[in-house]
This record gives C-alpha cells, sequence and structure tokens, in this order.
C-alpha cells in the first residue's frame, strides 16, 4: 500500500488536538508526523511487521483483530477520530512486531509518529503522557469488554453488539457490509449470521439490503 508523504498544517493539528497538548508539542507533532490516508479495506499493519510509527487518527475509523493458531480472525476493537492503538504501543514499549491487523473500516486519515518520540515525549511532555496512558486504559477496557461479549453473550447478543458499535464508529445507522465480512470478525459461519439477522429483522430491530443493514433499534 502506498503512503501519502503529506503533512497536516499547524492548523490543522491544532484543530485536532490543541485542546489536548501544549504548544511545543504541537510543533513537535507537526515537524515529525506524516500523514497517511487510507481507503476502506485497505491493510494499515499486519501481524509480524516491524512497528516503525504509531497512528493518532484524524478521521475514520480501524478496526484492530487478532488471529488465532489456525489462521482465523477475531475482532477485538475499534479505533476512531482522537484514538491510538493500544497494542501498537505495547509493541512499540517492548520494541516488537505487530500481534495484531489493523484494517481501515472506512476511509481514514492517520497521523504516523515514529515510535522513537514516543519514549522521548513521555518523559517531556505531561499531556501526552496522560493521552497514551488515557488511550492504553481506554483499549484494555474495550478488550476486556471483548473477553466478556466472548465468555457472556450469545451469538445473538454479539451480532447485535457488533452491529451498534459498527454503526457508532462509522456515524451511521446504515452499515455497509456483508454477512461473509461478519462472520468472519465474529469468528462463526455466515450461515448462522444470516440466520440470526433474518430474526433481527423479524423482530424490528434491523432492515436488510443488498449488502447493508440498517439499525432500527440502539
Amino acid at each position: 500500500m502506498e503512503t501519502n508523504k503529506e503533512h497536516l498544517t499547524s492548523k490543522q493539528i491544532e484543530e485536532q488536538y490543541g485542546y489536548l497538548f501544549e504548544e511545543e508539542l504541537l510543533k513537535e507533532i507537526e515537524a515529525v508526523g506524516v500523514l497517511r490516508k487510507v481507503a476502506e479495506g485497505d491493510f494499515l499493519m499486519d501481524i509480524g511487521d516491524p512497528i516503525l510509527s504509531m497512528p493518532l487518527i484524524i478521521s475514520g475509523a480501524i478496526k484492530i483483530l487478532s488471529e488465532d493458531k489456525e489462521g482465523d480472525e477475531l475482532l477485538l476493537y475499534f479505533i476512531e477520530k482522537g484514538d491510538t492503538c493500544a497494542m501498537t504501543l505495547s509493541c512499540c514499549l517492548q520494541k516488537g512486531n505487530s500481534t495484531i491487523r489493523a484494517v481501515a473500516e472506512s476511509d481514514a486519515q492517520l497521523l504516523m509518529v515514529p515510535i522513537e518520540k514516543m519514549e522521548e515525549w513521555m518523559g517531556r511532555y505531561r499531556s501526552w503522557r496522560h493521552f497514551i496512558l488515557d488511550s492504553y486504559h481506554d483499549r484494555m477496557q474495550e478488550l476486556l469488554e471483548t473477553v466478556d461479549t466472548l465468555a457472556f453473550m450469545n451469538m445473538d447478543q454479539r451480532l447485535f453488539k457488533y452491529l451498534k458499535d459498527k454503526a457508532m464508529v462509522n456515524q451511521n445507522d446504515v452499515i455497509q457490509t456483508t454477512h461473509q465480512d461478519i462472520a468472519a470478525d465474529l469468528h462463526t459461519s455466515r450461515v448462522v449470521i444470516s440466520r440470526l439477522l433474518k430474526k433481527m429483522e423479524h423482530d424490528g430491530k434491523i432492515k436488510l439490503h443488498r449488502s447493508q443493514i440498517q439499525l432500527i433499534e440502539f
């Protein structure tokens, strides 16, 4: 995938992060950050890839997946505007390769910050340290929620939560997806997903269209 070697202007960065970071840090972000644009479905990172930078999400949404020994994927969480990825942070700190797969849920823009700046800024800027720790905490909470979902929810409950999460990160009650894509994210079969979606439509929770699902009930 081709990376667009563009830089955000100081005004754009201030609009995105001025409420979080002090002026000196904003200037450093402007100096080193590289803008990356990705289209829906693009891979940002795959399992085993070396991690050279960490993403700050400017717009759009990214889904983070893991993979089991059989090669089956499992959706861990979504990240959206203002977020970064806890798994990337963890790998950065350990100077290891990626343990997750990151795929664009929608067209997105990311500001890529070199990993060596992460530790440097942690020591120099309180606002950056709080941002990283808060982001890490939020992603860990979402991981725990994923574990609870797998352990305690039936597949129909998991599916409805998944649809609501996708609608939320895309800010649209009409979800562009296929039954097969949902099945892959939820680690189940297309037949099971199709049956449950039909039941949800009968119950008035959703409306099914070709490659689209409209949420009626939230």
